[in-house]
């Protein structure tokens, strides 16, 4: 079965930390780009962060910038979402998915209609609550 697989996610208080993981089965991630997304209740869904296919170019918004930091590990078909600071405003649904390259901006992953993501994992709950 071809997936993508988030884990990691859970109750944590204000400053605390989390890492994420992204984990692919019946294909290799080496062969894409990765971006992380966030979907808070009513708010459209936040480019989080992305890592090219080598790992040398790791990218991230503003909001998390300094906060969180994204690896790869192709030997073990994983990419991480290591998560520190927390913030309240960070709580969401953070689900990882295979880009286009030309979709890892500066400033995080991009959605281009006009081309195809081939895989998107279900999502984590992260809460950061007190």
């Amino acid at each position: 079965q071809l997936q993508l697989v988030e884990s990691g996610g859970g109750l944590v208080q204000p400053g605390g930390s989390l890492r994420l993981s992204c984990k692919a089965s019946g294909f290799s991630l080496a062969r894409y780009a990765i971006g992380w997304w966030r979907q808070a209740p009513g708010k459209e869904r936040e480019g989080v962060s992305c890592i090219s296919l080598g790992g040398a170019s790791r990218n991230y918004a503003n909001s998390v910038k300094g906060r969180f930091t994204i690896s790869r590990d192709n030997a073990n078909n994983t990419v991480y979402l290591q998560m520190k600071s927390l913030k309240p405003e960070d709580t969401a649904i953070y689900l990882c998915a295979t880009i286009p390259s030309s979709t890892c901006l500066s400033t995080g992953p991009v959605i281009r209609s006009t081309l195809v993501y081939d895989y998107w994992g279900q999502g984590t709950q992260v809460t950061v609550s007190s």
